[in-house]
């Protein structure tokens, strides 16, 4: 039996000293992914305990999210640490049309949150942050947000950055600025549904732009700016969502030029960035004609709720803190002191290279298992862009009633016309595991002719 946890120096219930002994394993690197746990009556046998006890304490493990179990083969450390089983609704089994990132063993995060309140109810408490705080965030928050962006972008500084409540926020406030109702905005032909979402309550026009693998086409903007005449374009350069596009660097200088010269602004969504450093934020380009939205949600958690947006000078800045403390007051300060302790320790990106990991090897996973279909990839995202086989509209439907969940590409059109593809997140699934069993049923669902899954 290779693990024989200790537990007579911990007090509490039996069966709750063995689970805090396989955390503390897991935390020292005794235990690691997908290693396999001894059977319970093994286990119970070498602590001199009944079957019961390690019965009881297996399943609280499952329910923390810490152990797996796999019929006909046993008991291993999860792969994922923070994910538990939550309840979905009917017929839901799993899950994989929310564009969340995995969260690895090795990305330490439950650790690592107790460790940085600990460091920052030590330094200053945690009441503290209890109250009001500088819409935008203090002057110490943003110049650490800005160092740490400053690697990716040079001319990132304290006083034209804004700390907002997650990049929707920073969205709905940046349409709200830069446009009135009945005016333009350009996009990408497909783009995410949350610009959308900000557009159509502001009573802004969405116009979207020709696309192909490669991203936006800049003859096709350059032709929209002309026609149109935007208050601003949109674009999701790297990684795009939902397509996974990633402008080349001719590209983006192409675009920058189009920009300059409509004399209009760019709001860069940078969600994705972090995960692909090779891609140079169009922000770099044209900074006096950028607003840059980047975020924590999709390299480390959605639920911290902290984004940083980079405006392109102190005035507009000042004018963004006033549209943030109009409309929400203020990111959540403690929150937003335990991302600014990860960036000032270098924990965060400690944390995202592990997620960034974790993606490459779900990627790895959905090229085997997705061989021999058409998809769209990169292998740092945390999704895919499945093309549906021609002449099978219903695909995402049975794939519903099969208990998984997938998003078809209707919900990212701008003008209306539905590609038949659909995004597939890799990132929702709890574990390789789910993501293994996911991937077997779409992949079924596509085989299966069109007249067997038809239900008549």
């Amino acid at each position: 039996m290779d693990w024989t946890p200790t537990i007579s120096e911990l007090s509490g219930p039996r069966y709750q000293r063995i689970v805090e002994a396989m955390e503390a394993d897991i935390a020292a690197g005794r235990l690691v992914r997908g290693q396999q746990l001894p059977t319970q009556r093994a286990l119970a046998k070498a602590l001199g305990i009944d079957l019961t006890t390690v019965t009881r304490a297996y399943t609280e493990a499952r329910r923390r999210g810490i152990m797996e179990a796999r019929v006909g083969q046993g008991s291993f450390v999860s792969e994922t640490s923070a994910r538990r089983a939550v309840d979905l609704p009917h017929p839901v089994a799993i899950d994989l049309s929310m564009n969340v990132p995995p969260h690895p063993l090795e990305a330490q995060l439950d650790e690592r949150i107790i460790a940085g309140l600990e460091a920052i109810r030590a330094q200053s408490g945690l009441t503290a942050f209890l109250n009001y705080q500088p819409p935008g965030g203090s002057a110490h928050e943003r110049e650490v947000a800005a160092r740490w962006m400053r690697t990716r972008v040079p001319h990132a500084h304290a006083d034209k950055l804004v700390i907002f409540p997650g990049a929707q926020t920073i969205l709905f406030n940046l349409l709200a600025h830069l446009a009135r109702p009945g005016d333009v905005i350009l996009t990408e032909a497909l783009t995410f549904p949350g610009i959308k979402a900000a557009a159509a309550q502001l009573g802004v026009k969405l116009v979207g732009v020709a696309m192909d693998d490669g991203g936006v086409l800049p003859d096709a903007l350059a032709k929209a700016c002309r026609t149109q005449r935007p208050k601003a374009v949109y674009l999701i350069p790297t990684l795009h969502n939902p397509t996974t596009a990633t402008l080349a660097p001719e590209r983006r200088s192409a675009i920058a030029k189009i920009i300059r010269d409509a004399d209009t602004m760019l709001i860069e969504d940078d969600a994705y960035g972090l995960l692909d450093r090779s891609a140079s934020p169009i922000a770099n380009l044209i900074p006096e004609r950028t607003y840059l939205a980047t975020t924590l949600s999709k390299c480390i958690a959605p639920a911290l709720r902290v984004a940083y947006l980079l405006t392109p000078d102190s005035g507009a800045q000042r004018q963004m803190r006033g549209h943030l403390q109009a409309t929400v007051q203020m990111p959540a300060p403690l929150m937003v002191a335990l991302a600014t302790h990860w960036l000032e320790t270098g924990v965060a990106d400690r944390i995202i290279a592990a997620i960034r990991n974790e993606a490459v090897g779900r990627q790895q996973l959905a090229q085997r298992a997705l061989k021999g279909f058409q998809f769209q990839a990169k292998p740092a995202a945390h999704h895919l862009w499945l093309h549906l086989p021609e002449g099978r509209p219903d695909v995402a439907a049975h794939l519903l009633r099969n208990g998984l969940a997938i998003v078809a590409g209707d919900a990212f059109t701008v003008d209306g016309t539905s590609p038949h593809a659909a995004r597939v997140s890799l990132g929702a699934a709890r574990n390789r595991s789910e993501l293994s069993e996911a991937l077997r049923i779409l992949v079924g669902v596509l085989q299966k002719p069109a007249d067997i899954r038809q239900i008549v």
